[in-house]
């Protein structure tokens, strides 16, 4: 009867610790197929071996699968140091994962350099309606923003900065109802802002080192739930005195354009304001006094037209 007893403690051991053996397999088959063909597509990189068939995908590095229906919610490949030949484009086999909120291919460099995965930003994202979350940041993406993107209905984030994307902005990103936070600094965009564009009220954008032009003053609004806004290194030519600013801002980068007027006492009402620089613009005018227009270093008000006043020289009479 011990030895009886022994031996079904020893069964029951082994079926705790053998996943084959204990439990059935997570994963859909079909999000499996796919993402084997994705492995395949992108020329079995070393960071992706651990997707083996033998093994339940649920398990597999950069994958995630939601507890409940077991479908893949997340695709997240990051590499910080170059570990593997990523030379392909973003292949069309992502979209067969209907259930995808996260996808983030950031970062993807060959093993002798920073060259990164290439091609256009595919347009067949824009079939993915559970998307949340896009990252597409610091690869080497051309041609222009497929106007697609502007139909995810869920979107809460999309990186697509650092990259070589041209074109201008899509007027249908004006048609984004989740107001996701954008980040597509560091491309070649150019062009003025699409008007649609200003029926957003985003939190979080970032349009900076662009070729951008034309008046970008309908971003701002003091109705808006703005926090960080940064224009700066582009060709935006505005009144900046007629600009009416949130009082959410915390972060406002207007850097290296053609900004005329003066700056608004309105200004100074921005308690949460930390960043601050209109430098390199042509402004003129005293600097508002009060809130923390004065808390910045002469850099951030340097290289304009006549602006004067602390923590500039003192104004002329």
């Amino acid at each position: 009867m011990a030895s009886e007893k022994s031996f079904l403690l020893v069964v029951a051991v082994l079926l705790l610790l053998s996943p084959a053996l204990g439990a059935k397999e997570r994963c859909n088959p079909q999000d499996k197929k796919a993402l084997l063909q994705i492995k395949k597509d992108f020329n079995n990189p070393y960071v992706l071996t651990s997707w083996k068939p033998e093994e339940d995908c649920c398990t597999w590095y950069c994958v995630e699968c939601d507890r409940k229906t077991n479908r893949i919610v997340t695709i997240n490949i990051y590499l910080s140091v170059p570990e593997t030949n990523f030379s392909a484009k973003i292949p069309d086999s992502i979209g067969l994962l209907p259930y995808l909120q996260t996808l983030t291919l950031h970062h993807l460099p060959y093993l002798t350099g920073r060259t990164n995965i290439s091609g256009p930003v595919p347009a067949f994202l824009a079939q993915l309606k559970k998307l949340t979350y896009i990252d597409l940041s610091f690869n080497n993406l051309s041609g222009s923003i497929p106007p697609e993107l502007g139909q995810l209905p869920k979107l809460e984030a999309l990186h697509l900065d650092r990259n070589h994307l041209t074109g201008p902005i899509p007027a249908s990103f004006g048609s984004l109802k989740s107001n996701p936070d954008i980040y597509l600094s560091h491309n070649n965009l150019s062009g003025p802002i699409p008007p649609s564009f200003f029926r957003l009220n985003l939190t979080r954008l970032d349009l900076s080192r662009n070729k951008l032009v034309g008046d970008a003053s309908g971003l701002f609004g003091a109705t808006k739930a703005t926090q960080t806004i940064d224009l700066s290194r582009n060709q935006f030519a505005f009144d900046l005195s007629k600009v009416k600013f949130s009082k959410t801002i915390i972060s406002l980068d207007l850097n290296h354009n053609k900004l005329y007027g003066a700056l608004p006492a309105s200004l100074t009402a921005l308690d949460n304001l930390q960043l601050f620089n209109v430098s390199y613009n042509r402004l003129c005018g005293k600097i508002p006094v009060g809130g923390n227009l004065q808390k910045n270093d002469v850099y951030s008000y340097f290289h304009n037209k006549c602006l004067c006043g602390s923590p500039l020289p003192k104004c002329s009479n």
